[in-house]
């Protein structure tokens, strides 16, 4: 198979608060006390050679698995979420996450044969030439080709007299510079010429308010079963840092932020709390037009001002707003048309579709996102789904509406993913609101030439001097057309402002474990190849640095000094008192030391295959990895093969036997030490995040060893069974995988943050990282593959504006040692109807955000609860729409259009792996699985959750894709079912980490011998795991299919061509959704049991 298109990807949480008292156990995760260790406070001191980084405070890790708690239901989302800005707040009462009640909980299936197959920008900025310091590379993102963009500067007394400038620079050159050094790490080819960024259009008159509809009242429920989501009034809750996979931080005063740090460089934390430093915003916000917007996912930062920064009394108690030009009936309405929530697209939405009846209900082609109802110059400029995306496009304008919907309220982020296209810029001035440090984007409204009012705290700002220079057009005076005001996702160069210390060299730090096991399965040679390969494409420049660690029940460390003739091996027996040997020599310049790391790698497979040491020091391994990269920072590249057993954080088998096929209740799920979390904690700190390849066919504890990972924003990598020999299909999953994971993009020490409007709360975090001080998540890498998931809850009414934004931003620090910022800017209409809601409600980012949720309430509850929230999630949904919504009630089990597949995906994900019961899925496989919940983009994980079936025997042209002079065929997808099988057929399963090809006993003899290349149904292995490319059509169309899928994401999954007899055919059938299992309800079965629920 070609990998040209595989390669080609490598361009360039906790705990949630409840939204209200808790009815649905999956929508809420419990909150649950920290445990000793590193869930208490840090220290605040840093290491004395790093006194340049960031304090660690207070703050919660990803998960803590550490005491016991008190588990509320997950299925209410909604509730009083704790603003990322929020004000001291009392504790949250726990709720019991057991069934008090009559519980609908799944019963089990009847019995039937189972055949169912920094600094802050203040004032203005002295007059300066304006070509200087300006370097721009206007490269347009390739979801986003920014065509005729809108005027935000409207026409009124004061402004800009006329029209805009018509005046377009429509090629301007790629390689122009502003001034300023040339950039060196652009996102585009030198010679290609950018699109026009902007055009001559008519003003645009500012949003208005969305029209006026009242909603019917919620039917109380008359027994509130366990929920993830919650209505009622809010309790209260306990002041401190936003809940980091559902659990509690120590309360953290902003107050005490030190001049060092990340919060003080980014500033300004989320607009749901008041920031102690500052006056809240004025709570009457006027009105406002909103310019173009493009959402993305960078950090943001605290409200902290430096010395001689904006005081108090520089907050008006109401910004003044430039008088607007009358508008007439017309022109009112193609403003706020784009809101309105009787189209005929939202109406459709809303549609009733009686699910026991329309059984044909998967759409032939992917899933779409919805698209939100807003005016279309906004929506051309809204940030790609593929990178931010809400749970409801239609934002609730109260937390009561959103408690009546049972629909949670959060948002997915793909921040870093990689662009083929990315607008950089380069200026001396980032612009920002002076009050909650929001980065300028295409959703504010500029005032006037002068000013602009920031789209999320509605502060007017002064736009500083040099801003008035359009580097696009070279035109002056024209702010509103600025490359940053047209376009929701964009990088900027950051000045040294932005760096709390000189940016780091790339450092990479592999570990190998040597034991007898290790080496038995081969995987040295594969892993040391491979990095052989690549050791020219690693992310770098002339500073990368390099070095090598290996251990069994000792560590061996590999002195690299130029002007040696090889590599020198050190051996440290004292693993309880782990000391560096010669620190300067081990991690070592590659540029000048190349020679003698390829010479390394040639030879590391031989140097243990006579070793009979069977015991393993990870902990101890680990300690001296942190400890000779402390002083840099980096990424520490961890292979292991089995369980650690010597020295700090070694372990015990823990998986009980009996377990997999027999138990509904799963156990140690939770870590057995802190060990591994702690360190992780360590290296958090020291800007060092650490990957865990596992490769092993025992048990290994990836609960425990997962946490150093976790914690420290790294990874984890999981091959069962590997073997070079015995398993053909893992080693080219390892070797295709481990290239992409060297020659990927990398960003070092980042942080990001997520603001929103306010009136809007981020309480909850999802992912691989550590929430550093209140809602700064803390990156010690970032890499293009990792996905992040929070909870929102409505903390003010927003009954004030039409439209709310949301804007991440990410500051990290490149492979090239240049400080970058990523921002991404999303902006939603605000609806005040329950119809609406659920017109706007995105199913597949909803089943998304459950599953993070369902892993947490795994996790701190049990594995039963996360089940019966799950449940109960969708059965509150349709109870809320059948109750308050349908002005008819229908027999059946009514659920709008948008929300069709709901049902069907919560029983996918009963039917996942990590919350599947009676399987023979090893615990560690389960683990395994909620950690890529955890840490994988949306795309990758719905199709994991809900796999696609393909028939691919009889593939034609038509409909087909014409990809780089390649045809791509486009079969439809079929439902999950045996019913859709044929003996006659063959039929391509993608389930994103595996392709699964089964072939029919009476498939037809041309797709044996044109296919697979062999003449009949009985000469086919046990055991294929490639397709031969002959020189067929129908060869031709099925491998060019499968490179194409596998080319759509990072990871690699291997195929299997099974048949009847197959051992494989088991997995195959298991993904059948629709069909009933041992343990597991059918489609059908699972859509009465809602229907007997919804109908109480």
């Amino acid at each position: 198979m070609s990998s040209a298109g595989y390669n080609a990807q490598n361009g360039g949480s906790g705990p949630p608060y409840t939204n209200g008292p808790v009815q649905n156990q999956l929508i809420y995760a419990p909150q649950s006390s920290v445990g000793q260790g590193y869930g208490a406070l840090l220290p605040s001191a840093e290491h004395e050679q790093m006194s340049a980084k960031v304090p660690q405070h207070a703050s919660p890790g990803l998960y803590s698995y550490s005491s016991p708690q008190t588990v509320r239901p997950l299925v209410n989302y909604q509730g009083s979420g704790q603003a990322l800005n929020r004000p001291p707040m009392g504790s949250t009462p726990a709720v019991s996450l057991h069934n008090t009640g009559n519980v609908p909980r799944m019963p089990p299936p009847p019995p039937q044969n189972s055949t169912g197959m920094p600094a802050t920008i203040s004032g203005n900025v002295p007059r300066m030439n304006p070509s200087q310091n300006w370097q721009y590379f206007p490269t347009s993102l390739s979801h986003a080709q920014p065509q005729a963009l809108g005027n935000h500067v409207p026409a009124t007394a004061g402004t800009i007299s006329g029209h805009p400038s018509s005046q377009v620079n429509s090629q301007p050159p790629t390689t122009q510079q502003y001034g300023g050094p040339p950039l060196q790490n652009s996102f585009m080819s030198p010679g290609i010429t950018p699109p026009p960024m902007n055009h001559s259009q008519p003003v645009r008159p500012p949003l208005g308010p969305p029209p006026v509809s009242s909603s019917s009242a919620v039917r109380p429920p008359t027994q509130p079963p366990p929920r993830l989501l919650a209505p009622g009034p809010p309790p209260p809750l306990q002041s401190g840092p936003p809940k980091q996979d559902g659990y509690s931080a120590p309360p953290a005063s902003d107050s005490s932020s030190v001049q060092n740090s990340y919060d003080t460089i980014e500033g300004g934390g989320s607009m749901g709390m008041v920031h102690p430093a500052q006056p809240p915003p004025s709570q009457n916000p006027m009105t406002r037009n909103v310019g173009n917007a493009y959402p993305s996912l960078p950090p943001g930062y605290q409200n902290v001002f430096s010395a001689g920064g904006p005081g108090p009394q520089q907050f008006p108690s109401k910004p003044q707003q430039m008088p607007q030009p009358p508008m007439g009936v017309n022109h009112l309405a193609s403003a706020v048309g784009g809101l309105s929530l009787h189209q005929a697209r939202q109406l459709d939405e809303l549609r009733p579709v009686n699910l026991l009846q329309e059984r044909n209900i998967l759409p032939p082609t992917p899933l779409q996102a919805p698209t939100p109802c807003l005016q279309e110059d906004l929506q051309k400029l809204n940030c790609s789904p593929e990178l931010f995306r809400c749970t409801l496009t239609n934002i609730p304008q109260t937390q009561a509406l959103l408690n009546k919907a049972k629909l949670p309220l959060g948002l997915l982020l793909h921040p870093f993913k990689d662009l083929s296209q990315l607008p950089v810029v380069t200026s001396s001035t980032i612009v920002r609101c002076r009050s909650c440090r929001t980065y300028i984007n295409p959703f504010v409204s500029f005032l006037d030439q002068r000013r602009w009012k920031c789209n999320l705290c509605y502060r007017v700002n002064d736009v500083p001097e040099e801003f008035l220079y359009n580097p696009v057009t070279r035109v002056y005076g024209e702010p509103h057309k600025r490359p940053e005001v047209q376009n929701a996702t964009i990088e900027f160069m950051a000045p040294s402002e932005y760096m709390l210390r000189p940016p780091q060299p790339p450092v990479y730090l592999f570990m190998f474990d040597v034991s007898h096991n290790a080496i038995e399965t081969g995987y040295l040679g594969t892993v040391c190849q491979t990095i052989l390969d690549n050791l020219d494409c690693l992310p770098g420049n002339t500073r990368t640095k390099i070095g090598f660690i290996t251990f069994d029940s000792t560590i061996h460390f590999y002195s690299l000094q130029e002007g040696m003739s090889q590599p020198q091996m050190l051996v440290i027996s004292d693993i309880e008192d782990v000391f560096i040997p010669m620190p300067e020599n081990l991690l070592v310049n590659l540029n000048e030391t190349k020679e003698l790391v390829q010479d390394l790698l040639k030879n590391l497979p031989h140097m243990f295959t006579k070793s009979s040491e069977t015991q393993s020091a990870l902990g101890p391994a680990l300690q001296a990895a942190y400890k000779l990269t402390s002083a840099t920072g980096g990424r520490v590249t961890v292979f292991q093969t089995q369980l650690p057993s010597l020295g700090a954080g070694a372990l015990k088998p823990r998986e009980e036997p009996n377990q997999k096929s027999t138990a509904k209740e799963i156990h140690n799920l939770t870590p057995a030490t802190d060990f591994y979390k702690k360190l992780a904690l360590d290296c958090s700190g020291q800007q060092i995040a650490v990957d865990l390849f596992l490769l092993s066919g025992r048990y290994s504890d990836l609960a425990s060893l997962g946490c150093i990972s976790r914690y420290s924003a790294g990874s984890v990598f999981y091959y069962r069974a590997y073997h070079h020999q015995r398993n053909a299909a893992q080693v080219e999953k390892l070797q295709k995988e481990l290239r992409r994971y060297l020659t990927r993009k990398i960003g070092f020490e980042a942080v990001m943050r997520i603001r929103c409007t306010k009136g809007l709360s981020i309480h909850t975090f999802h992912g691989n990282f550590f929430v550093r001080s209140t809602d700064l998540l803390s990156l010690p890498n970032i890499n293009p593959d990792a996905g992040y998931a929070v909870q929102m809850s409505v903390e003010e009414n927003l009954s004030d504006t039409s439209v709310v934004s949301f804007q991440s931003a990410l500051l990290y620090t490149s492979s090239k040692g240049e400080r970058r910022i990523r921002v991404h800017t999303m902006c939603l209409p605000v609806a005040s109807a329950l119809s609406d809601i659920y017109a706007g409600a995105d199913v597949q980012a909803i089943t998304a955000l459950l599953a993070n949720m369902a892993v947490d309430r795994s996790i701190s509850s049990s594995l039963s609860d996360a089940r019966d929230a799950l449940v109960n999630a969708a059965i509150d949904s349709l109870s809320a729409y059948r109750s308050s919504v349908l002005t008819v009630q229908q027999p059946g089990l009514a659920a709008p259009l948008s929300l069709r597949l709901f049902p069907m995906f919560v029983l996918a994900l009963l039917k996942q792996k990590a919350f599947q019961t009676g399987t023979s899925a090893s615990l560690d496989e389960r683990i395994y699985a909620m950690c890529q919940i955890k840490n994988q983009p949306l795309a990758y994980l719905m199709l994991m959750t809900h796999p696609s079936l393909y028939r691919v025997d009889n593939l034609t042209d038509e409909g087909a894709l014409n990809i780089n002079d390649r045809t791509i065929p486009q079969p439809p997808i079929l439902q999950l079912s045996v019913e859709k099988l044929s003996r006659e057929g063959a039929y391509l399963m993608d389930a994103g980490t595996v392709l699964l090809l089964w072939v029919g006993r009476n498939c037809s003899q041309t797709f044996f011998s044109q296919v697979l290349g062999v003449p009949n149904y009985a000469s086919m292995t046990q055991e294929m795991n490639r397709l031969p490319e002959l020189d067929t059509a129908e060869s031709s169309r099925l491998v060019a299919f499968i490179s194409w899928l596998r080319e759509q994401r990072p990871f690699f999954p291997t195929l299997h061509i099974i048949r009847d007899e197959s051992p494989l055919k088991t997995m195959f059938l298991q993904n059948m959704i629709e069909d009933r299992t041992e343990s597991a309800l059918s489609y059908y079965e699972f859509l009465l049991h809602l229907q007997q629920q919804v109908n109480k």
